[in-house]
C-alpha cells in the first residue's frame, strides 16, 4: 500500500488530519481589499509564513496554512494550489481585489523569485519592484509555477486574478531582518501601485 502524498482538497485533509496537532490555520482579517496568503507554510514550504507575514504587515489580510508535521511527512499535508479550498481562506478572498500567494520553489541553486498569476499588471509590477530592490525575479505566463489556472487559490479573489510568488529556498533562507523588510516593501510598493 503506497503512502498518500497529497490531498485532493481541504475536506479530505480535514477528515484525516487534526487541526492544532498536524496543522494550524492563522487568519488575520483586516479592513483591506488585499490578502496575502501562504497555503503551504510550515514544514511544506519553510519560511513562506514569515515572508507572507512581512508582506501583509499590520494592514493587509493574512491567511497561513502551517504544516506542523516533520519535514519528511509534510508532503502528506500538501494540497495543490488549484485544489486549495479551505473555506476560511476562500471566504477571506471573496472580498479582496488583490491576492498575493507566497510559495516556496524547490530550486536550490539560485536566489530567485518566479512571479505568476492572472493579474499580469501586478505580476509585472512585482517583478519590476523586486528587481529595483536588488532581487532576481522573472514573470511567468506558462509552466507549472505560472499560477494561471482560474482554480488556483491566488486567482480566487473578487477579480479572479492574483499573483503567485515562487521563491527559491536559498532566497527564503536569506530573507531575514533588513533583507526581508526590503523584499516585503518591494511587493507592497507594487500592490500600492
Amino acid at each position: 500500500m503506497s503512502r498518500k502524498t497529497e490531498y485532493a482538497n481541504f475536506t479530505e485533509l480535514r477528515a484525516a488530519q487534526r487541526e492544532g496537532i498536524n496543522y494550524k490555520i492563522h487568519l488575520h482579517p483586516q479592513k483591506s481589499a488585499v490578502a496575502i496568503i501562504a497555503p503551504h507554510a510550515g514544514t511544506i514550504e519553510p519560511s513562506t509564513d514569515r515572508i507572507a507575514t512581512a508582506i501583509a504587515g499590520e494592514d493587509f489580510n493574512l491567511y497561513i496554512f502551517e504544516a506542523l508535521r516533520s519535514a519528511d511527512e509534510s508532503k502528506t499535508l500538501h494540497i495543490t494550489s488549484a485544489n486549495f479550498d479551505d473555506r476560511r481562506c476562500v471566504d477571506l478572498l471573496t472580498d479582496c481585489d488583490v491576492v498575493v500567494a507566497v510559495h516556496g520553489l524547490a530550486e536550490k541553486a539560485r536566489e530567485h523569485t518566479d512571479v505568476g498569476g492572472l493579474d499580469t499588471d501586478l505580476r509585472d509590477a512585482v517583478c519590476a519592484r523586486l528587481g529595483a530592490a536588488g532581487f532576481a525575479a522573472r514573470a511567468l505566463d506558462s509552466g507549472p509555477h505560472a499560477g494561471i489556472s482560474l482554480r488556483n487559490i491566488c486567482n480566487r479573489g473578487r477579480r479572479n486574478a492574483g499573483v503567485q510568488l515562487e521563491i527559491t529556498r536559498p532566497l527564503r533562507d536569506k530573507l531575514h531582518g533588513d533583507l526581508l523588510s526590503r523584499f516585503a516593501a518591494a511587493v507592497r510598493e507594487a500592490i500600492d501601485g
